[in-house]
């Protein structure tokens, strides 16, 4: 669990350090230059469809119950885009496409907070939320630090991005595997009971 969030919040901190750095692109594309509140404004962008994401894909998680694709689908599509934002050939298109990061990494984080509690209950349940939470924020720390250290050894963005979506298709494989795995350990636990009946009652 603490892997999962991890791979979100390392998303999450890479979006926002690297948007600026796309927007200084468009400026030296178009050979122009945006104040602090054109850069701003640009910068919201991603966020504004993100939020509406945010809100319905909560709602639907919350008439059907969380389920495993409501937190590995978003993940899975912030893998895929969150690289493909270097390949868009328009500053439109970029934003665009870092817009569908952003909605996939928002849509998936409320629904990732469901899970620890299907795991853990009571005292375990406060101190393993405490420790999911510290261990995935330290991807906060050390994104921009990766991220800076593997463009200087590469000289460019192509694979720190590259490394943001293999994290967040981790969690995604993380989140998939522990559905089957809790969905095994809840089929067994049904069939103890049962099993223990049928022998009570040869007996």
């Amino acid at each position: 669990l603490s892997l999962v969030y991890f791979g979100f919040i390392y998303g999450l901190y890479a979006l926002a350090f690297f948007l600026p750095t796309i927007i200084k692109g468009f400026q030296d594309a178009a050979g122009t230059k945006f104040d602090v509140f054109q850069t701003g404004l640009i910068t919201a962008i991603p966020y504004v469809p993100a939020a509406i994401a945010m809100y319905f894909w909560s709602r639907d998680a919350s008439k059907r119950g969380v389920k495993t694709w409501h937190i590995a689908i978003p993940a899975v599509v912030g893998a895929v885009t969150i690289p493909l934002a270097l390949y868009a050939g328009s500053p439109a298109a970029t934003i665009a496409v870092i817009g569908l990061t952003a909605m996939s990494i928002f849509a998936a984080l409320p629904n990732f907070w469901t899970l620890p509690t299907r795991f853990l209950t009571g005292a375990a349940a406060a101190a393993g939320v405490a420790l999911i939470n510290t261990i995935g924020n330290i991807a906060g720390f050390s994104a921009p630090y990766i991220t800076g250290a593997v463009h200087d050894w590469t000289g460019g963005y192509q694979v720190p991005m590259i490394l943001v979506g293999v994290f967040m298709l981790l969690s995604a494989v993380l989140v998939v595997s522990l559905a089957r795995r809790d969905a095994k350990l809840r089929a067994t636990a049904a069939v103890a009971p049962q099993t223990d009946a049928v022998e009570e009652n040869a007996r």
